[in-house]
């Protein structure tokens, strides 16, 4: 880990976790050790979900639930609530978002931990949509942190990552502000050192020195999903790791990155992937109908956003 001080009552902490560059800021009026105390209890939360949930160690707590899927598991209590939280998105969302892609991610060739996935050596045949899968009834054991998710295995990445900082964040709350940030997430709460509303930049998935769109934030989560780095081809055709749950295929046609406002981080996490699996023709009117603060770009690099983001958007891309 490592630690340094900023300007004013600024202090912030990094690490790596969740094959993410985790970054914490808090400004407080707390003694610099109480600080320091709180930043490492908030970047240990990454480094716990990510052991516990990760689904590239056959040993981590979730996948002992996905080789036993039809058994009770115990698990801890990170792995516990980010099932729980997963199945509640599930039902919430009526099943857009659904965690039950681990197989046809291994199947188009992201088998491995890769800040970019490899080109993969699959044949054409993992370009064949599977058939739509059946209800996902997860059961749950509060008393003993059982779990049994059924005979479907789970990926809990992106909604473990938004927890994660929703959970990092929690250890923050005794702060006049603090930012926590895990890749293409991050939360905000209060203000920065200079008194003001965070200012989040919106990264152009065309050119990452470049922000698309710069946006304020305060007591409020900004969550993208993209398809930037974790992209790749099978048979020829590109293929990436945002998968639609009908079809065990690539979704979201036309787009290349979505970004959501909304007050809770792994809310944000799963709108922002729900969002963009309805591509670009479908995204405007989604988002409008769903009351989301969003932003997306397509592949052409035309910028857009709904009419509930507007109020955060202090500057865009010409």
């Amino acid at each position: 880990m490592l630690v340094r001080d900023a300007i004013g009552t600024e202090r912030v902490a990094e690490t790596s976790a969740m094959a993410s560059r985790i970054t914490v800021r808090l400004v407080s009026d707390a003694a610099p050790a109480i600080s320091e105390q709180r930043l490492s209890a908030a970047l240990q939360v990454f480094h716990d979900v990510d052991r516990t949930c990760t689904r590239f160690d056959d040993g981590s707590d979730l996948m002992r639930a996905n080789a036993h899927g039809e058994d009770w598991v115990a698990v801890s209590s990170y792995c516990f609530d980010a099932i729980v939280e997963a199945h509640a998105a599930y039902r919430r969302t009526m099943g857009r978002f659904d965690p039950r892609v681990l197989s046809d991610l291994v199947r188009l060739g992201y088998d491995r931990s890769l800040k970019h996935a490899a080109p993969s050596y699959r044949d054409a045949s993992a370009l064949t949509p599977r058939m739509t899968l059946p209800e996902w009834r997860p059961e749950f054991r509060r008393a003993s942190r059982e779990v049994r998710v059924g005979p479907a295995p789970i990926d809990l990445g992106g909604i473990g990552k938004g927890l994660a900082v929703r959970w990092a964040a929690d250890r923050l709350r005794d702060s006049v502000g603090c930012l926590v940030e895990a890749g293409g997430d991050c939360f905000c709460r209060g203000t920065a050192a200079d008194g003001k509303p965070w200012r989040i930049g919106v990264e152009d998935p065309a050119d990452s020195t470049q922000p698309l769109a710069v946006l304020e934030v305060s007591d409020a989560a900004v969550a993208t999903s993209s398809v930037r780095i974790r992209s790749w081809q099978v048979a020829g055709r590109d293929v990436h790791h945002l998968i639609d749950p009908r079809t065990g295929q690539p979704g979201g046609s036309g787009l290349a990155a979505v970004t959501v406002i909304d007050p809770d981080p792994a809310a944000a996490e799963v709108a922002s992937k729900t969002l963009f699996l309805t591509g670009r023709l479908g995204a405007r009117t989604s988002a409008e109908q769903l009351g989301l603060a969003a932003l997306w770009v397509d592949d052409n690099g035309v910028l857009g956003w709904s009419s509930g983001l507007a109020p955060s958007l202090v500057w865009s891309r010409p």
